[in-house]
């Protein structure tokens, strides 16, 4: 599965922390995450994680743009909910409902969807996103 993965600055710390506790499960997964956030993991945990720009600098609208084209199958947004969002934090939260991608905003939802992951509760995206390894070996087959 695609995970993305953001954290506002004040939860870059967490954000390692949680994925340093999930590595195992989220090292068998493709990760992208904004710049600063990408370095944050990847220093802490050796995880493989595709770097975007910086949210700033439109990471997060690369972000949302993955996720309008049926390339990420879970978003990972550690929010800082003291901080009033941009315009861009809402957008990406509306198209992750408009393409049905489980989000988790806070540490507590996103434990539960990286476990949901691990038991494959989450399997179903594969069959709905288009470009997942699932429809493509379906349509090398032409089986449809």
């Amino acid at each position: 599965m695609d995970i993305a993965i953001i954290a506002d600055d004040t939860k870059k710390e967490l954000t390692a922390q949680f994925c340093i506790a999930y590595c195992g499960i989220l090292s068998k997964h493709k990760l992208c995450a904004t710049g600063v956030t990408g370095k944050y993991i990847s220093d802490a945990t050796g995880l493989q994680i595709e770097r975007l720009l910086t949210g700033p600098s439109g990471g997060s609208e690369q972000i949302a743009s993955r996720v309008s084209f049926d390339e990420i199958d879970m978003l990972l947004f550690f929010r800082d909910a003291t901080n009033p969002g941009w315009d861009h934090d809402t957008n990406l939260l509306r198209l992750c409902d408009l393409h049905n991608v489980p989000v988790a905003t806070n540490i507590a939802t996103a434990e539960v969807l990286v476990r949901a992951l691990d038991r494959g509760d989450l399997d179903w995206r594969d069959i709905v996103n288009p470009k997942s390894e699932f429809n493509m070996k379906r349509k090398k087959k032409n089986v449809y």
